[in-house]
């Protein structure tokens, strides 16, 4: 049986506009620029960078979140390189949405 690891955010670091180093519980890391997925109404707002400058630690969740309470799974970050282009494509559709 093939089970997947859960990883944790352990730290972070603003490097510079919408980029984040992310350092996880198995000691690796990576380096974000979430500016192509910052679409939508959960993740759009982000694009005010005093918004995305308020980014904390959550210790339960053990990822990183916003004040509007946007977030990401640590798993998603943790392997961002096999997951960022379809996720930014599918977060510039919700551009497209209209309710």
């Amino acid at each position: 049986m093939n089970q997947q690891k859960l990883y944790q955010v352990v730290d972070f670091e603003v490097l510079e506009d919408y980029v984040i180093r992310v350092l996880f519980d198995d000691g690796t890391e990576q380096v974000i620029d979430f500016l192509p997925v910052l679409h939508g109404e959960l993740w759009g707002p982000l694009r005010d960078l005093m918004l995305f400058r308020q980014v904390s630690l959550d210790l339960i969740a053990r990822t990183f979140t916003w004040p509007n309470e946007a977030d990401f799974d640590p798993e998603i970050l943790r392997n961002w390189p096999e997951y960022k282009d379809a996720l930014a494509a599918r977060a510039r559709s919700w551009d497209k949405v209209r309710v």
